[in-house]
């Protein structure tokens, strides 16, 4: 792979992710998707498959579905961060890798919620960085526990090259 670093297809492929998913978070991030605007329509669709069963415990599971969407989103920019890191630097180890993308993952979220802080409908918290940020700590540590299961020896091999 290191013979293609210098290509621009290379830097694409690995980058692109990254990218997208910060694109689609700055889309979310907008006066339009604040709670006032997604509450109805997420209600009609929870009201499709579970009823008017959720009508009185509608507030908890509205804050439930965003946060949890903080966390699975940011999970996924956590995730696109490694994969982005790793083909990077040849020599990183996961551990190398792992702090950038959490770190990555923590300035963009900051960025997002400091942003948020300046619209009138929505509101900066650093609660929810701290809710993005492990979501990026439970995706790639989640990704992580995957390939050490599937493909042990090419971690080790990777892992023992990078510490020389």
């Amino acid at each position: 792979m290191s013979s293609n670093r210098g290509r621009a297809a290379f830097w694409i492929s690995t980058w692109w992710p990254v990218a997208v998913v910060v694109g689609v978070i700055v889309i979310e991030s907008t006066i339009l998707l604040g709670a006032d605007h997604t509450s109805g329509p997420l209600r009609r669709l929870c009201q499709f498959f579970f009823g008017h069963a959720i009508d009185r415990s509608w507030d908890e599971i509205h804050h439930f579905i965003r946060k949890s969407g903080h966390f699975i989103g940011y999970g996924f920019l956590g995730l696109s961060w490694w994969r982005a890191w790793w083909r990077t630097f040849s020599f990183a180890s996961f551990s190398r890798c792992f702090v950038l993308s959490v770190l990555g993952t923590f300035l963009v979220a900051g960025a997002d919620e400091l942003h948020q802080s300046f619209l009138p409908n929505r509101s900066g918290a650093f609660t929810d960085v701290c809710l993005d940020s492990l979501g990026a700590i439970a995706f790639i540590s989640a990704c992580y526990l995957i390939l050490h299961i599937f493909h042990r020896r090419s971690l080790l091999i990777r892992s023992a090259a990078s510490s020389h």
